[in-house]
């Protein structure tokens, strides 16, 4: 039987030839005779393993040393109030674009360290388009100002210039670091959870670029201070260590397969198949503004949504799975990520077509 292919949103599909590398390597790490998991983390293998990981990370992204890479566990969730925390402070507000569900859970727990105001919201339409960069009113007290730059839920994607913002740009990214070519330099801070488009659950990237300012409220705890997370390598406590190996692999896949650029070349392939497919369509309708849609998260309605179910059902038995959308919005979703191929995409097209021509 063929191997399913998998397009649910997180956790998501890790490239193949990374599993198999897993299979082979979990018994032995580097040559140790046990497992990965069975290291403390101060041995020198699973030192050398972060140094060797944020080092990888840090050169397929562009940036060198005037950033610093955290491995923390938690989540992106965890980011929402973690941010807050080292950021927010007295007499100063967070910024926060809302474009979808993730930036509005983000700005709702900013609100319980501090005051957060919303710049501009999409909520309206839905969040099917990005507020106008005209429309954001950034208040002269924000200390930062923060985006989710894909929203995996609504399936919008920002794709401007945020240089001319004068204070810390924050980004979500947790669904599409690395899909594509950033400027990350518009960026004080990145964070992201691994298990969308990098490895597996456990373990949340948060990138600072050295010039941000760091002032931890007085009731932060030590595990979710930044700076003392720097200052002791992500090791504060014992870090999620496996999820950083599943990292590492996925990110040395990246380089292998010709870095970011070659990432983004098919990323954008993929996703004008699959958007074409869509538009062509009399039964499946996209409803984010062709300005905004994501190449990762790609959410697709059918005109009748009496066949929804049926839609899921012959999917999964053609080996598409976890193609239901999000409870929240309904309809359907792919979620096409760097370890999804074009031949995959074809193949989901391919479907879409035929189950189109059977049900008319």
């Amino acid at each position: 039987m063929p191997r399913p292919i998998n397009f649910c949103s997180g956790p998501a599909a890790l490239p193949v030839p990374v599993l198999e590398r897993m299979q082979t390597e979990l018994a032995d790490f580097a040559g140790s005779g046990i497992s990965v998991m069975e290291h403390s983390h101060r041995d020198a293998r699973i030192v050398s393993l972060f140094e060797e990981t944020e080092s990888l990370l840090k050169s397929l992204l562009g940036i060198g040393s005037e950033y610093r890479a955290l491995f923390l566990p938690g989540g992106a969730t965890l980011q929402f109030a973690q941010l807050p925390m080292n950021l927010l402070r007295a007499g100063a507000c967070g910024a926060y674009l809302t474009t979808g569900a993730w930036s509005e859970k983000a700005i709702k727990e900013c609100q319980r360290y501090g005051d957060a105001v919303e710049v501009a919201s999409s909520k309206a339409s839905s969040y099917t388009e990005i507020p106008p960069r005209s429309d954001w009113r950034i208040p002269d007290s924000a200390c930062y100002f923060h985006l989710c730059t894909n929203e995996t839920i609504h399936g919008v994607e920002w794709f401007g210039s945020l240089a001319d913002i004068e204070i810390p740009v924050v980004a979500d990214m947790s669904s599409h670091l690395l899909s594509r070519q950033m400027p990350m330099q518009e960026f004080s801070l990145v964070y992201a959870g691994a298990q969308k488009n990098l490895g597996t659950a456990g373990v949340t990237i948060v990138l600072i670029r050295d010039d941000l300012a760091i002032e931890p409220q007085a009731s932060t705890p030590s595990l979710l201070n930044y700076t003392n997370q720097m200052a002791n390598d992500s090791m504060v406590n014992t870090p999620p260590v496996f999820p950083v190996w599943v990292l590492k692999l996925v990110l040395e896949w990246v380089r292998d397969s010709g870095g970011v650029s070659a990432m983004e070349s098919r990323n954008q392939r993929k996703a004008e198949m699959l958007y074409a497919a869509i538009d062509q369509s009399s039964l499946y309708q996209n409803p984010v503004a062709t300005s905004a849609r994501s190449w990762m998260n790609v959410p697709f309605v059918l005109h009748d949504a009496n066949r929804d179910a049926a839609f899921v059902s012959q999917a999964e038995a053609h080996g598409l799975l976890n193609l239901k959308g999000h409870r929240s919005v309904g309809g359907m979703r792919a979620s096409i990520y760097n370890a999804i191929s074009e031949d995959d995409v074809q193949i989901l097209i391919d479907f879409m077509r035929e189950f189109e021509r059977t049900s008319a």
